[in-house]
């Protein structure tokens, strides 16, 4: 297993940034025992949650383990904590970096299909509605996307009246991230209009997955993007489990995906 991490300049983001990417290409072979079959390896952009980094899947869960088992290339950028979503105020472009750029990227550096039909992305929490999002929004580069106790927080936040402030954080926050907060819903940073939008474009809806835990404060938004995507007939696979919005929780669902994904 390669575990590398990767330090280059993004013109999205327009400053150096890091990720972490695994890359079994090399493979520990056991005497009398069955190798696992050599085949194009696949990739999956997998994003972290609010206030962490690109260390968080490498330290939380058993990534390293599932890259191999399933010979599957992961790539885990920082997007700091601005939900995967472009900054148009300072042009750092955080959607550009991990919809298109990083995608190039890492199809350049590595010895990844590059196919659609091979590339996934995937998240936890903020990295889900990231993945959500950003999947929907770049579908030309994912047929995938894995997402996990997502942060689908758009209907709560939109006309959020100045000075609120809630467990997470404030008007000034949420209004740096997603703009004006009065135009969020319908726009192309709310992943309900996404769906009926590309769909009554007839355009390609990447296959997704979700999963959340029934004790998990998420829980709600979650149901709510399900029944929004039953509403417009998209084929989807969403799960509900014991659990809460942990590792514990995280490290059960990602494997179980990534068995989905290679379906």
């Amino acid at each position: 297993m390669a575990f590398l991490q990767a330090n280059f300049f993004s013109k999205s983001l327009k400053k150096q940034t890091t990720f972490n990417a695994l890359v079994p290409l090399d493979q520990f072979e056991v005497p009398n025992q069955a190798q696992a079959q050599k085949r194009p390896m696949k990739a999956l952009y997998l994003l972290h949650g609010y206030s962490g980094n690109f260390t968080d899947w490498v330290c939380g869960s058993n990534i390293q383990e599932l890259s191999l088992k399933y010979n599957i290339a992961v790539f885990m950028p920082s997007g700091d904590n601005f939900f995967y979503l472009d900054d148009t105020q300072m042009g750092i472009l955080y959607s550009e970096f991990i919809g298109n750029e990083l995608v190039e990227f890492t199809r350049r550096l590595f010895p990844i299909t590059g196919k659609r039909e091979d590339t996934f992305i995937g998240g936890l929490s903020m990295g889900g509605y990231g993945a959500i999002r950003n999947g929907l929004k770049f579908s030309h580069n994912f047929s995938r996307i894995i997402a996990l106790s997502s942060a689908l927080i758009t209907n709560n936040i939109a006309g959020m009246p100045v000075g609120f402030k809630d467990h997470v954080a404030d008007y000034g926050y949420y209004s740096r991230v997603f703009g004006d907060l009065d135009k969020l819903l319908g726009s192309d940073k709310d992943p309900e209009a996404l769906v009926s939008k590309m769909k009554k474009e007839g355009k390609q809806i990447p296959q997704i997955y979700m999963a959340c835990g029934t004790e998990d404060f998420l829980l709600d938004e979650n149901r709510r993007f399900h029944d929004v995507l039953n509403s417009e007939g998209i084929k989807h696979t969403y799960i509900e489990s014991p659990g809460e919005h942990n590792w514990k929780f995280w490290n059960e669902y990602i494997e179980k995906a990534i068995i989905w994904a290679h379906e």
